[in-house]
């Protein structure tokens, strides 16, 4: 008896310390997986962004890259805090679903920030402010929003144009991308299509005189990236990586290049709104 219970209390002893071994390599894995992956990204040290492809100046794939004024913006961020970024295109209509179910680390896409959004993804600081297009088929008597009641007005769905035309009682046309309205406006089958002003200047001018820009207005609110309800740190540290690529002069730089002319409103303060434009 004496000799059994020796070997049931070695044994117990035992079963204690490979458990006791296991829950400590189970928390240093733990740990070591955080230093490594320290915002819980997809793959660590990689930037998976959800994005557009036919939306320039702003984002759009151009000789196989992806590139336009937010996703550079967002490359020059992501570098100061170790990142490289992963561009993956996808539709504008499922990008914030798909940063909130986690598909992307973030989304890239002049996105406007609204309180309706909130309710699906967080945002980091606003980076841009902007203007909504008015484009029109050339020849059109349309020359400003006002006009707009009772006409076939093309949108792409899930976008703050998209948002604007049905609180205006407009009945937009809905259209999963920025070519879909493009096309319908050359065919004729829309009267006019709210559009970010600087993709619908773009559009206009590469459209062979078919498009032209009636009007523009002040959009309500700045654009900023999109992150999942729980990724704070990511967002901390991007908020704070766009702060340095403010003041080093990589905002103004990208602004010149891609909205070369554009004035800045006077009382637009990109990212926290603490630091100075170079």
């Amino acid at each position: 008896m004496l000799f059994r219970s020796a070997l049931t209390r070695a044994a117990a002893l035992t079963v204690a310390a490979v458990l006791g071994t296991t829950a400590l390599s189970a928390c240093g894995g733990t740990e070591q997986a955080t230093v490594d992956n320290p915002y819980h990204l997809l793959q660590p040290g990689v930037l998976r962004a959800g994005t557009l492809t036919d939306a320039p100046p702003n984002v759009y794939l151009k000789d196989g890259k992806f590139t336009g004024f937010d996703n550079d913006l967002l490359t020059a961020a992501a570098a100061k805090i170790g990142l490289k970024v992963e561009f993956v295109g996808t539709d504008f209509s499922a990008l914030l679903s798909q940063v909130a179910t986690g598909k992307f680390d973030i989304g890239s896409s002049s996105i406007t920030i609204t309180e309706a959004r909130k309710k699906t993804v967080d945002f980091g600081n606003g980076y841009d402010f902007g203007y909504f297009g008015l484009d029109v088929p050339t020849g059109s008597t349309i020359t400003g929003f006002d006009q707009l009641k009772g006409k076939r007005v093309v949108v792409v769905q899930g976008t703050v144009q998209d948002d604007y035309a049905t609180k205006e009682g407009l009945d937009p046309v809905r259209v999963p991308d920025y070519n879909g309205a493009i096309n319908q406006l050359k065919a004729r089958t829309a009267d006019a299509w709210i559009s970010p002003a600087e993709i619908g200047d773009k559009s206009a001018a590469d459209s062979g005189g078919k498009i032209t820009v009636a009007a523009k207005q002040l959009s309500p609110a700045p654009t900023a990236y999109a992150f999942a309800h729980d990724s704070d740190a990511l967002r901390e540290a991007l908020n704070k990586a766009l702060d340095e690529v403010i003041a080093d002069g990589t905002w103004k730089r990208l602004q010149d290049q891609y909205y070369p002319g554009r004035p800045i409103p006077a009382d637009f303060k990109p990212g926290s709104g603490t630091v100075t434009t170079s």
